[in-house]
């Protein structure tokens, strides 16, 4: 049970993170001439999507490819980090509060 409620946790959050990074992509995108660039934090906010352009699709499509196919591939990157990291955080901080606490 608790490694369906790790799953369930880390997949809400990855779809989480890929909204707010629709959200500040589109945003930025659409306000590119009022910024006078991209959005001020996008670059963080969008960090595992493009981490994953860059070391996952880039070497696996090395032309250029159109704007839907990429901002795919980079919402698939931002879900697969971040529902990652979360399960393993959330299995770390499981090991660490919950095991100490059967042993008595």
């Amino acid at each position: 049970m608790n490694k369906l409620n790790t799953l369930c946790v880390a997949v809400f959050v990855g779809l989480l993170a890929v909204i707010v990074g629709l959200c500040a992509f589109t945003l930025s995108w659409n306000l590119w001439a009022h910024w006078g660039g991209p959005m001020p934090g996008v670059h963080v906010i969008l960090w595992p999507a493009n981490m994953s352009l860059v070391y996952v699709w880039h070497p696996l499509f090395t032309e250029e490819i159109n704007f839907w196919p990429k901002l795919m591939l980079m919402m698939l990157g931002q879900f697969i980090f971040v529902s990652g990291v979360a399960a393993a955080l959330l299995s770390l901080v499981k090991r660490v509060m919950i095991e100490p606490q059967n042993d008595h």
